[in-house]
């Protein structure tokens, strides 16, 4: 009986942007699947730029269970990086650079792990490789806490991010009212979203009814209103004893200001710096009413909280890696594995292609029947949309000294 032959060429994998809890598990996917296939799997070093300086690590020194242990160990394993390529006129000699790469290595498939500046950035690719006639298909991963991704129902990373979120409030709140008799009257959670308040929601998950913690939840989609948002603070203190507040970092004023931008400063992706939204709200509450206030920013420890990772993310991040594989070999071209969710109760999704032309720079942001009426809280709706992103732990091994068992390549 004739042995199955592998395809000709090479797959190459780049992690893109800020990483997740579970980036690597869709890494270890997209290995064990294109193993399976008989198909080898180059990973750029530190994303775009591995590619464009022909930094490349051969994932076939990995032992199977290195492998495994790459699918629950945060952060990315191989180098991320905030690079946005310009467009294919602005920037052609660096795309022609990245042709190149592909032409040394016989790569035949792009898989490129990230937002939607890197969908745009795998779309360009394609189109560039069309132009110069190089046969190579380039597939966008999903990947990005902040929830945004266009098309796709949720974005791998998002759900573990929203878990570590409302896990972390409902806690805290215990603290506050256990404390607030004699000492902290307000506590202020900064959460990652710089124009959609997903994070924010999920912390709404925490508690229920009007005096269950987050009281106060802000988002980028609602207008920031100092004196309204003061006036409920002592609202709520005055009838529960102590405010919890969750503030998405990206809130802004009438007139769209930041509250709680850096300056002019900008990252490489040509965003607004943000810094300090909870330091802010936390020094108005204590300037103009008086309460001591306690205020956290848990900036990456939100995304990269592998040890109360969810479930249902984790089983996402990998169905994405694997279709990722599937689609390339197939050769589904300027392509990208989307979550299509089917049903709410009992949660059922599956995976669909969608083209990268809908999902590159595009942003969305929190529906508006997602947020209460008063703008502090969120509805039914959104308990609905978020509760099964969240469910289940998918816990790490631990070793004998108390800690997770985690892979470090050691370049």
């Amino acid at each position: 009986m004739a042995r199955p032959t592998s395809p000709q060429g090479t797959l190459l994998y780049a992690q893109s942007g800020g990483v997740t809890a579970v980036i690597n598990t869709t890494a270890a996917a997209v290995i064990a699947e294109a193993r399976s296939r008989k198909v080898k799997v180059l990973a750029a070093r530190n994303g775009i730029l591995g590619a464009l300086a022909d930094d490349l690590f051969d994932t076939s020194v990995l032992t199977p269970a290195q492998v495994r242990m790459l699918a629950h160990t945060p952060g990315g394993a191989f180098g991320s990086c905030r690079v946005k390529l310009k467009s294919l006129e602005e920037d052609r000699a660096r795309y022609e650079q990245l042709l190149e790469t592909f032409r040394r290595h016989d790569v035949r498939w792009f898989l490129y792990n990230g937002g939607n500046d890197s969908a745009d950035t795998a779309l360009k690719v394609s189109q560039l490789a069309q132009e110069y006639g190089y046969p190579v298909t380039c597939i966008g991963v999903p990947k990005t806490v902040d929830n945004d991704l266009a098309v796709t129902d949720c974005c791998p990373g998002f759900g573990s991010a929203a878990k570590y979120t409302a896990v972390s409030v409902r806690e805290c709140a215990l603290d506050v009212a256990a404390m607030a008799k004699t000492s902290t009257k307000v506590f202020v959670y900064e959460a990652m979203g710089r124009h959609a308040g997903w994070l924010a929601a999920a912390a709404g998950l925490a508690g229920r009814g009007e005096d269950e913690a987050p009281h106060i939840i802000l988002f980028p989609e609602r207008a920031y209103d100092e004196a309204t948002f003061l006036a409920r603070v002592k609202q709520v203190v005055e009838r529960v004893g102590w405010c919890v507040v969750v503030a998405s970092e990206g809130i802004r004023d009438a007139d769209g200001r930041f509250i709680a931008d850096a300056g002019a400063a900008k990252d490489a992706f040509g965003h607004t710096q943000l810094g300090g939204v909870a330091a802010h709200l936390a020094g108005r509450v204590q300037q103009e009413l008086g309460l001591k206030v306690h205020w956290t920013l848990p900036d990456y420890l939100q995304r990269s909280a592998r040890h109360i990772a969810s479930q249902t993310d984790f089983e996402q991040a990998r169905a994405v890696g694997r279709k990722a594989v599937q689609y390339a070999l197939k050769g589904l071209n300027a392509t990208m594995p989307v979550i299509r969710r089917t049903a709410d109760s009992p949660y059922r999704w599956k995976i669909m292609p969608a083209p990268l032309s809908s999902i590159a720079n595009a942003e969305k942001k929190m529906p508006a029947e997602f947020i209460r009426a008063d703008g502090y809280g969120i509805t039914d709706a959104a308990r609905r949309y978020l509760q099964p992103l969240i469910r289940g732990e998918a816990y790490p091994p631990y070793a004998r000294d108390g800690l997770p068992k985690y892979l470090d390549l050691h370049f």
